[in-house]
């Protein structure tokens, strides 16, 4: 994790859960699967971007970037993060971005990532999309040759832009379709934004091949994440922290092994949730939801993968043998090709043989 991350995170690097197991959980090769493009910014390439574009308003000091990633609530923290998209302006700022995201998850042993990307938050500023998809083609093809990362991509559509967003980023994930792209999602804020409207564009999506995987009941109720799946055809579910406090849903999820991309210090930062001693990650694993840790927008919660296994290991009073499981889950449920899969859970399993 950079050195200056910022953010109110509950723990920044992997304290909490013991030297040894955060030894362990650091050497772990891991596949990560709810993780933002923009949201992965490090401070040092905020900084960077900040001081090329210093009319969005976003800090170039260390302590003030800390302080503008104190969020008060999460409209506030899509605020923020909306001023950060607005930093990324022309298709090499795209490119540095992608790639220095990955130079960040080699460092935490990661080693396949499905990357949340909102292309119509730049192409509504301007960058062409052939430009923009030619950016993280790029990248993602450094990243996997320079630094063994295996990128791609999942196209979000940015909610609280409404309906020609979603419109947009369709066609921008069929017509100009990069080879990394694997799935097609649904982010920003719940409240206010009814996942069923957005049923043609997911209908259309999952017919071009692409896998559904939107958010739902991070801030909002058990519903949302109910219409995610009977509207929307989820095959995973971005947070849904609230099907908690709907045991037929719990139930729903277990029978048809439906994951849940869990992101403990998200969810607090945020405050979706308000302790960590209360995150209902332990209520979903105990009722048979198959659970993957991911770390969502890791800088701004001043967080990373490797914290964020450490977080779910204390929760989930889990040894090493139960954090490699974890790890394990990720792959299964991941869009990797078979041969791909095979290959890290071997590796998951080697290590953890040679730990023991």
């Amino acid at each position: 994790m950079p050195d200056t991350a910022p953010g109110q995170g509950p723990g920044t690097g992997t304290s909490g859960s013991g030297g040894g197991l955060d030894a362990f959980i650091a050497g772990l090769p891991k596949a990560e699967l709810h993780v933002h493009h923009v949201g992965s910014a490090s401070p040092r390439i905020v900084a960077e971007l900040a001081a090329r574009h210093p009319e969005a308003g976003v800090p170039t000091d260390p302590a003030e970037l800390a302080e503008y990633y104190t969020f008060r609530d999460f409209a506030h923290f899509i605020q923020v993060y909306l001023s950060v998209v607005d930093l990324i302006r022309d298709p090499e700022d795209v490119r540095l971005l992608t790639f220095e995201v990955a130079r960040d998850m080699a460092r935490q042993n990661i080693r396949y990532a499905e990357l949340t990307v909102t292309p119509y938050s730049s192409t509504s500023r301007r960058i062409p999309g052939e430009a923009f998809m030619a950016a993280i083609e790029d990248a993602r093809k450094s990243a996997e040759a320079e630094l063994g990362v295996i990128l791609r991509w999942s196209f979000d559509i940015p909610g609280e832009a409404g309906l020609p967003s979603a419109a947009e980023t369709l066609r921008l994930a069929t017509e100009l379709r990069p080879d990394g792209l694997v799935s097609f999602g649904l982010g920003g804020p719940e409240i206010g934004v009814p996942r069923p409207q957005f049923k043609p564009y997911f209908d259309q999506a999952r017919a071009a091949g692409l896998h559904s995987v939107p958010h739902a009941g991070e801030t909002t109720g058990p519903q949302t994440v109910w219409d995610a799946i009977n509207e929307l055809g989820a095959e995973r579910i971005g947070h849904g922290t609230s099907a908690v406090r709907d045991p037929r849903l719990l139930a729903h999820l277990a029978e048809h092994r439906i994951p849940l991309e869990v992101c403990p210090t998200s969810n607090i930062a945020t405050r979706a949730v308000a302790s960590l001693d209360e995150h209902p990650i332990r209520a979903m694993v105990e009722a048979g939801v198959l659970v993957t840790v991911g770390s969502d927008d890791p800088p701004m919660f001043g967080t990373d993968l490797n914290t964020e296994y450490a977080v779910a290991a204390r929760l989930l009073e889990l040894d090493p043998a139960g954090v490699a499981a974890l790890a394990k889950n990720a792959v299964e449920v991941s869009f990797l090709d078979p041969a791909g899969k095979a290959a890290l859970a071997a590796e998951i399993d080697a290590y953890t043989a040679a730990w023991n």
